[in-house]
Parts: structure tokens; C-alpha cells; sequence
């Protein structure tokens, strides 16, 4: 979609939203163009195998329509492996050394938090620092956001409908993140590499099954860009009663976000309930 002239919601307050994950980079802003069907731009940029992330985003914005539009601030949502620390034992001076030593292939990369009140909980995670580097050098004001966060906090609300205790499963740039809540806490919260539909089944029975929760009352709450759906959700129905597809349509009652081809549902949260 061609986003050329289309105005921006007043350049000096927007945010211009980057998404970034190993494989993939996008933009999005708000505009004011009357003639737009949806209020939200939505740019992904085609992300070159042969040159680093920081390269493919550099080139990016010189060249991509919505960051040569004149905004100065960014938000970030950055897709990377997160280490949850509870409120009470976090210390941001020693969360570096533990996100190291929990995800060592990271020792080269800058260590970020986002604290999530309402969890009690600090989403810790890291960025490439060539990566952080490119984007603090072109905008004023950056936030940094672990991609999830706008998600996490949106099915935490949704987990109090219903008696019963609920498990959710978010797929996304070939994996899948799986979470659960008690009370006000992460009652568990991990992410799998999921290429095929078959490691998405395991990886979600093996959860299910480790949390102890009940095959008959409990239930499987599914989102994202799912492999195989129909096969996979079939699959899981044969071992669990109550498995569902969340419809970001149906549960954001039809907000622009959720109209807009290939978005993905943390971009679609992030813009129809916040961070």
C-alpha cells in the first residue's frame, strides 16, 4: 500500500511505531487523511537475507515512505527472547548479567526492560546494539517495547472471563509465545520455535500438561498467524475439550487495526488498546 502524501497526525507528537524481529521489519502511524478507509498506515519493508538488520533498517529509512515522513519520535517493538523477572527481585543492575546468562547467544546485545505493573512482573530482553545504534541516532525520542507487551496485558484482562482457568498461545514470526495467568501474576511464560504445525502441537499439549489443567473445564486460547490451523486445532481437540481461535476482528469489534492485511496481533493490540 502506498502511503506517499498521506498526512500524519500532528509529526511533532506522533510516534512513528517500527517492528522488528529476526526476520522481519515493518512501519505504522497514524494519518488524517480524510480519503483513507483506515486511520492506520501499515508499511512493511522487505528485509534483505544478505545484509545485517541494522543495514536492512538504515537503508530502510532513506528509503521506505511512512520514516521519511518528518516524524522524530519512535516506538519499538522489538521480537526477542524475554526473561520475566518478578517486581520484588528485579535489579536493573544485575538484569544484564542474568539475561546473559539465561540466553547466551545475546552477550553481544544491549539489555532493555519494560515493567508491567498490573503483572507484577519486568519483561526483560535485548536488541542488537549496531541495531539500537541506527535508530537512536535518527529519532529524538525512542521507546522500546518488548513486542508483546500490548498483548500480554490485553489477554490478562481477557483471562478474567469465565471461571476456568485459560492458556494462550500467540504464533508469530515462526513461533509461538505461550502464556497463563493466576491472580495478578505470569503463572507461566515461554517461546518456542515453531516451523511446523506438529512442534507447535507438542510444545502446546507439553505446557498444558505441566500446569496440570483440566482437559474437560480449562481452555486453549489460540492467535496469531497459525500454522495448519484446521489441522492443528482439530489435533488439539482430540486431547482437550474447550480449544478456541481468538478472532482480533470479533474481540476488537472490527477496529481499523484488525482490517488491515498482515498485521500482526501485538501491532493490532498496540494500536486498539495501548501499551
Amino acid at each position: 500500500m502506498s502511503v506517499t502524501n498521506q498526512p500524519i497526525i500532528s509529526t511533532g507528537k506522533q510516534r512513528l511505531t517500527i517492528r522488528l524481529s529476526r526476520n522481519s521489519l515493518s512501519f505504522s502511524a497514524f494519518t488524517t487523511a480524510t480519503e483513507q478507509d483506515n486511520p492506520i498506515l501499515f508499511e512493511p519493508y522487505v528485509v534483505k537475507s544478505g545484509i545485517s538488520m541494522a543495514a536492512n533498517l538504515r537503508e530502510a529509512l532513506k528509503s521506505a515512505e511512512l520514516p521519511t515522513m518528518g516524524i522524530r519520535k519512535a516506538r519499538v517493538m522489538v521480537d526477542a527472547p524475554v526473561l520475566m523477572t518478578p517486581v520484588e527481585q528485579f535489579d536493573e543492575n544485575t538484569m544484564a548479567e542474568e539475561y546473559h546468562h539465561a540466553y547466551p547467544q545475546t552477550e553481544q546485545e544491549t539489555v532493555l526492560y519494560n515493567i508491567l505493573p498490573d503483572l507484577n512482573a519486568v519483561a526483560v530482553f535485548s536488541m542488537n546494539r549496531d541495531l539500537k545504534m541506527v535508530i537512536s541516532d535518527h529519532f529524538e525520542d525512542v521507546q522500546f517495547i518488548a513486542a508483546l507487551t500490548p498483548v500480554w496485558r490485553h489477554l490478562y484482562q481477557r483471562s478474567f472471563t469465565g471461571q476456568h482457568q485459560k492458556l494462550y498461545g500467540y504464533f508469530h514470526d515462526k513461533k509461538v509465545d505461550v502464556f497463563a495467568f493466576r491472580q495478578n501474576r505470569f503463572k507461566f511464560c515461554n517461546q518456542f520455535d515453531t516451523n511446523h504445525a506438529h512442534d507447535a502441537l507438542y510444545f502446546l499439549l507439553y505446557v498444558w500438561n505441566q500446569l496440570m489443567l483440566d482437559v474437560e473445564k480449562d481452555e486453549m486460547h489460540l492467535v496469531g498467524d497459525i500454522p495448519e490451523q484446521e489441522w492443528l486445532v482439530g489435533e488439539i481437540r482430540k486431547y482437550i475439550r474447550k480449544a478456541y481461535i481468538i478472532n482480533p476482528s470479533a474481540d476488537f469489534n472490527r477496529a481499523p487495526a484488525t482490517q488491515i492485511k498482515n498485521m500482526p496481533f501485538d501491532l493490532m493490540t498496540l494500536f486498539t488498546k495501548g501499551r
